[in-house]
Parts: structure tokens; C-alpha cells; sequence
């Protein structure tokens, strides 16, 4: 399966941005989707992730910043991040996993990643 991620940018602080992942194939009984990011120098770290039953699960630095969401009709999940900090600057990967419930499974499937760049 193919993920094609879009929507990164430069902004400032403060303000809004929304990911889009569409996937080539249908979601709508596929596995966990997600995002993940990595920052210059750093580890790549889960971002929020969510199961084709809609559960959603947050890394404690974004929770009540970002939503995640998916539309398993357009076969896109959605990232909405709200209030962004220069911290948050980082390539957003999208992810797919085989899991349909562990939120945290390393994901098996990798799109080509979005840079956000958030200035202050």
C-alpha cells in the first residue's frame, strides 16, 4: 500500500496546520493509521494514532493541540494541529499498521513524510 502524506508548510507559533494522508487502497478494514515525526537529531516519535474502530491515541506533547481523524470513504486520515509550537517542527510521516486495535505497534507502512516548520 501507498501513502501519499501532504499539507506541511511554514508557519508561526500559534497557528494551525492540517495533514492529509491518502492511502491507495481502502482503509476502511485496514489496520491503525497514523502519524509519526522526527526532528533534526532526534528519534522518530509517535504523534497520534487511530483504529479503524476510531479509537485515537496521543503522545502526551500534542494531546489537546492536535486531532487526529480518518474518512474511510476517501481512504484519508487527517491530523489537525492547532496551536503549533517550534518544538513540533519535524518531518510527519503517516503510517499504516497491521494491528486493527494496538495503537502503539510499530507501523509496517511508511509515506514519504511532510516537513512542518514552526517559527517562533
Amino acid at each position: 500500500v501507498q501513502l501519499q502524506a501532504s499539507g506541511g508548510g511554514l508557519v508561526q507559533s500559534g497557528e494551525s496546520l492540517r495533514l492529509s494522508c491518502t492511502a491507495s487502497r481502502s482503509i476502511s478494514s485496514s489496520g491503525v493509521m497514523g502519524w509519526y515525526r522526527q526532528a533534526p537529531g532526534q528519534q522518530r516519535e509517535l504523534v497520534a494514532t487511530i483504529t479503524p474502530g476510531i479509537n485515537t491515541y496521543y503522545a502526551d506533547s500534542v494531546r489537546g493541540r492536535f486531532t487526529i481523524s480518518r474518512d474511510n470513504a476517501k481512504n484519508t486520515v487527517y491530523l489537525q494541529m492547532n496551536s503549533l509550537k517550534p518544538e513540533d517542527t519535524a518531518v510527519y510521516y503517516c503510517t499504516l499498521s497491521t494491528s486493527s486495535w494496538n495503537t502503539r505497534q510499530w507501523p509496517d507502512y511508511w509515506g514519504q513524510g511532510t516537513l512542518v516548520t514552526v517559527s517562533s
